[in-house]
This record gives C-alpha cells, structure tokens and sequence, in this order.
C-alpha cells in the first residue's frame, strides 16, 4: 500500500496515500483493532451534521470566514449524501468518550474541503481539522449529542416495525374474534376466551411499549452542544450553543434546543431511559415469541391451534420437520438486546466528574439494539404473521376438552357442585358438555351457547 506522511503532536505517521482521513485517525486504526465494526452509519451522519451545524453557527465576525464555511458545508453535504463514508473507521471500541471518531470527522472534511479549494490532502490549508472543523467543539460534546441524532434518526424505523407487527395482530385479532378457544393459566387448562382477544391484547401491548420508546423523544432532543470540554463553553462564539442547536433543528427536523451543556457531559440518563424503553420491549416481544411457539407447537403432538408459515427445513435429520424459526430468531435477537440494555447500564453509571468517557460504546449498544430488534421485527412480520394460519378445529376440540369449563356452572349450580362435575370430567375423560347433559343441567346447545358467550364477553 503507497502512504503519505502526516504529523500530529506526537510525531510521524503512515496514513494510506488514498484514505480521505488522517494521521489521529490512522493511529487509532493502528490501536484498536479490537471488534472489526466501523462506525454506524446514523452516528457517522449525525456527527457529520454537527459539524455543518457548527460551521454555520461559527460563521461571524473573529470566528469562522464566509469561505471557509462554505467549503466546510460542502464537504459535510457530500458524506450527507452518502459519499465516501467507508472513511469513517476507527472501530467502535476505541478511546474514552470518542476522540479518535471526532478526529476521523474533522479530518475527512477538511481535507475534502481543501481538495475542493485546489490543495491536498493531508496539508491542512487553508482549512485545519483541529482549528476549523472541530471550532468550538469538544469531542466531549460532540459525541453525546451525536449519539443523540442517531437515536432519533432510528426511532422511526423502529417504532414503524412496532406498528406493523401490532397491526397485524390487530388484523388476526379482529378475524379471529369469535374463535372460541381454551384459556392457560398457570400451563393448565382455564376459562374460555377467544383467539382473538388472545392476538389483540399482543396487539395492544405492543402499541403500549411502543409509546414508551416514543416517549424518550423529546429528552433526545436537548442537547449539550456548546458546552466544549468540560460544559463550560469555553473557546466557543458568542451565542453558539442556541445557535448550533437551531441549525441541527433545521437539518434534522427534530425540535433541537440546548440544554444544560454540563449535566449533557456528565450524565446519560436520557439514553439509559431510551434504553430502558426498548428492554420494556423487549421482554413483552420474548414473552410473545414463546407463546406463539407453544400455540404452534406440534404438529401432532403439542397445542396446534396455530400454524406457522414454513420458511426453511427445519432438521437435517428428520425429513419433513418444520421449525418456528422466524420466532425462535426474534427470541435470540430480544435477548441479545436485553444484553445491550444491560452494558448501556454498566457504563451510565461509569461517568466520572465532568465526563461520561464509556460513550462510543454505549452509543454502539444502543444502535445496535434499536437496529436489530427493529429488522428482527419486520422479518417476522412478513415472513410468520402474515401468512399464519389458525386452526379452529383444533381449537375447538380443546375448548371442549377442557374441565375449565365447569367453571361456567358456577352461578347455576355453585362451585362445590361444579367442582364434582370437573373431577367428574377429568376421571372419565367425558367433555363437560355431555356430563352436563347427563345431568340435566341444560342440554348440549344451551351450553356450546354459554361457552361461546362466556368467551365473548366473561359473561355467563
């Protein structure tokens, strides 16, 4: 590979002839080959709109010249528009709170801005990473708020795929509303509800931990840019922080304001609160997972009332064998989530003083989480809810199998009473349904009539 010498406040460095980044970027390269990831592509855009951001609000008298905010802006709007962001990467375990990715920034858009103003890469005239770029700025404020940008930028996505999966279930709940069926609790057999009832209420609590997630909105759009190393605004233009957050606000369309630029540095709360939304998620997502695997299971020998789209073989053994697949993967990716949640916890609390220095990992965590269970979501969606299939008949035949509908006789003949005619059922393996008839307590029309309201309305 040819190479180019560059030199920071340490010495001379290799940095590859062609790279747009440079030498503090090349040496974090050259020290963190820890994960093999590169930056997200959200955080690299957010960072990326700080820095238009900023040189926009450091454009008056003493700070930042006219044309060198337009050459900055530029730069910034190319790697906006998705040119060469395979220059952004310094592995996503790095140095505390984000140094070596605020360099590979400024350093990408400076020497694209000189190149453009007939210079060269790697010279730093007439616009310097350091002095124009990162003016203002610290990477200790630039980082969090950056964070920030990106967790706005994914909440659509994921909130989307929130929505689809609970419309869905809203759908089948909606068409399945008179599909009687046997209600569990404790794993054994209950009181009738309907299949419908069973899929709305997946519905609605997906809708709920959606809100949750919507919730953190607002605390992601304060941020403590301006606030340089310490949350001091030291170094930075008259004004900068309303300034800059009113440029983001017009970039991003989120209402961004300034907020306390010291307590942005030092605490994460806002983003363990985001985190801690998506766990809600999360576990209601786990808990959902393992039901639809267990109505699904079989399909001889297990609950069968629903069946499951096929989407691969599901044995390299058993011929013919088919997997709740789809399922079983959101399963995985809702726990690996559930780890995310609790390494963002770790560092939240790792801040010390004036700083929270764990960000770029934290940051990636919570990416990832909010990346991953929204794909996970979607391809379940698509490739399992929308082609599910109820079986009513199964469903029927367990409804009636169940001694829980002894349950119904309560009001007419008292629990003691419907008591005897459960262990009546469960010792002779006749249906209540013909045990009550036996008895003359109504015939077999009245009570299939009673079973069907009591699973409609909880009403007998």
């Amino acid at each position: 590979m040819a190479y180019r010498i560059e030199k920071d406040s340490l010495g001379e460095f290799k940095v590859p002839l062609e790279a747009w980044y440079g030498v503090q970027t090349a040496r974090a390269v050259d020290n963190f080959p820890i994960s093999g990831r590169k930056p997200d592509t959200d955080f690299i855009r957010a960072h990326v709109a700080i820095k238009l951001a900023a040189a926009q609000a450091n454009c008056q008298p003493d700070w930042l010249t006219a044309d060198k905010r337009d050459a900055i802006v530029t730069a910034c709007q190319r790697v906006l528009q998705g040119e060469h962001l395979d220059q952004f990467v310094v592995d996503r375990f790095q140095a505390g709170a984000g140094t070596s990715h605020n360099m590979n920034t400024n350093e990408v858009i400076a020497n694209l801005a000189n190149v453009a103003l007939g210079g060269e890469k790697g010279k730093y005239a007439p616009i310097h990473p350091n002095d124009d770029v990162n003016m203002g700025q610290s990477t200790n404020d630039t980082i969090p708020t950056a964070i920030r940008l990106a967790c706005l930028a994914k909440l659509p996505r994921l909130l989307a795929a929130v929505d689809t999966m609970a419309t869905e279930f809203e759908r089948i709940g909606h068409e399945e509303r008179d599909t009687v069926k046997s209600g569990r609790t404790h794993l054994q057999d209950a009181v009738p509800t309907t299949l419908g009832r069973e899929f709305a209420a997946y519905a609605w609590t997906l809708r709920r931990a959606g809100q949750q997630i919507a919730a953190a909105r607002p605390r992601l759009c304060e941020i403590g840019l301006g606030g340089s190393a310490a949350g001091t605004g030291l170094n930075t233009a008259p004004d900068y922080p309303q300034r800059v957050a009113a440029e983001l606000a017009k970039l991003t369309g989120e209402a961004i304001v300034a907020s306390d630029l010291a307590a942005q540095m030092q605490s994460m709360l806002d983003l363990q609160t985001l985190s801690s939304a998506i766990r809600g998620l999360a576990l209601e997502l786990t808990r959902i997972s393992n039901d639809l695997r267990l109505l699904a299971s079989g399909p001889r020998t297990g609950l069968g009332e629903i069946t499951l789209p096929p989407v691969q073989p599901g044995s390299s053994i058993m011929p013919g064998k088919v997997n709740p697949v789809m399922f079983e993967m959101l399963n995985q990716v809702c726990y690996q989530v559930l780890g995310q949640d609790a390494a963002v916890g770790y560092m939240v609390q790792a801040g010390q003083l004036e700083l929270n220095v764990m960000m770029p990992a934290l940051g990636s965590a919570l990416f990832d989480a909010m990346d991953w269970l929204g794909n996970a979501m979607n391809a379940a969606t698509e490739k399992n809810l929308k082609g599910l299939i109820i079986n009513r008949d199964r469903c029927y035949t367990f409804i009636h199998d169940s001694v829980g509908l002894a349950t119904l006789l309560n009001p007419t003949i008292g629990y003691m009473k419907a008591a005897e005619i459960a262990k009546e059922s469960e010792k002779s393996g006749k249906p209540v349904r013909e045990i009550v008839a036996e008895h003359q307590i109504m015939n077999r029309e009245e009570f299939d009539a009673l079973v069907l309201k009591a699973a409609r309305d909880g009403k007998v």
